[in-house]
């Protein structure tokens, strides 16, 4: 009886390590071309303005995750067995977890960027630049990097008769091991989902209230691109952090839960990775008339996806139309007869 289940287990894992290579190499090749297109076209053949910059850091997290995923393929294609040293075992772990809270706080910092556009269009127009976004964007990947590196530290080799496998060493006392574990997943869980989230939701329910504040018909259309990437980041994400949140809860490895873990994180882990080749993606099918300039040329299809929203213009133009009135209004009242 324990042989036939335990044939149906490596039967389970084995189907599910083939359909996590099949989606991990999609996303590898998918996510390469598509974020790299994206980086020439917003670092070299656009005009430097703040909206490409954003998109062009967004495309940059991307890119790396994805040029790194060939080591996860053959990690995991190799029955995980890590043949590339424990350098590159920690290495491979910050990567991943540094482009994962780039991509969520570079989501939180356009979601900003909209909503201050929009609520607060003269302040915006003064000083939203490039050069503000860069320096954002510095910060981004800055505080990335701090997040991601205890992830790193605490990857080590594992070496078993059979394999070497890059795994988590916390510590060899249970006590710790316990705290850490829960510490980093709840830290990871906070600043790299629900915080921004909730910051992302803020910021366009201020901007629909805004909006309906200036127009009576609403069009949201110039928000759609980057709304559909947001959504699609946290539609991926969310079942890897529920499934991560629920390790802190199986402690015996007899259990349902952690047979479920088991089976379910190579899945949501393949969701997750997926979202790096996405992107692209979205830019060309969500773009206005997209058929049609598609049709055209690839290059003028993304150019008009990462063009400054109109909106936000006419929000500027209309926000500085009742501005100039105003002070009209004061000087002829102030100006004595």
């Amino acid at each position: 009886m324990n042989n036939t289940t335990n044939s149906t287990a490596r039967s389970i894992n084995d189907s599910l390590n083939i359909v996590a290579i099949v989606v991990y190499s999609f996303a590898c090749i998918l996510g390469c071309i598509g974020n790299g297109l994206v980086i020439w076209i917003t670092g070299f053949k656009m005009k430097k303005t703040a909206n490409t910059v954003w998109f062009l850091n967004l495309a940059i997290a991307d890119f790396i995750f994805t040029t790194f995923l060939p080591l996860t393929i053959i990690y995991t294609a190799n029955g995980y067995n890590w043949i590339f040293g424990k350098f590159m075992c920690q290495f491979n772990s910050l990567i991943l977890c540094l482009t994962m809270f780039a991509s969520v706080f570079l989501l939180t910092a356009i979601s900003v960027d909209r909503c201050v556009a929009v609520v607060a269009a003269v302040w915006s127009q003064s000083y939203r630049s490039p050069r503000t976004a860069s320096i954002a964007c510095f910060i981004v990947w800055l505080l990335a990097v701090v997040l991601g590196i205890p992830y790193a530290a605490y990857r080590d080799l594992r070496v078993t008769p059979n394999k070497i496998m890059c795994a988590i060493n916390y510590s060899s006392d249970v006590n710790v091991v316990m705290y850490r574990r829960g510490t980093l997943t709840i830290i990871r869980f906070l600043c790299g989902f629900l915080i921004p989230l909730i910051i992302i939701i803020l910021c366009y329910s201020a901007i629909i209230w805004r909006y309906n504040n200036l127009q009576r018909q609403r069009c949201f259309k110039p928000f759609r691109i980057i709304v559909a990437v947001i959504v699609t980041f946290f539609i991926c994400w969310a079942p890897f952090h529920i499934i991560q949140l629920l390790t802190l809860k199986s402690t015996n490895s007899t259990d349902t839960l952690y047979k479920v873990i088991r089976i379910g994180n190579p899945i949501v882990t393949s969701i997750a990775f997926l979202n790096s080749c996405l992107n692209p993606v979205l830019y060309v099918c969500m773009c206005q008339d997209f058929r049609h300039k598609f049709k055209k040329s690839v290059l003028l299809v993304l150019e008009s996806a990462f063009t400054e929203e109109g909106l936000m213009s006419q929000l500027s133009q209309r926000s500085n139309f009742k501005k100039n009135n105003r002070d009209i209004f004061l000087l002829i009242c102030c100006t004595k007869p």
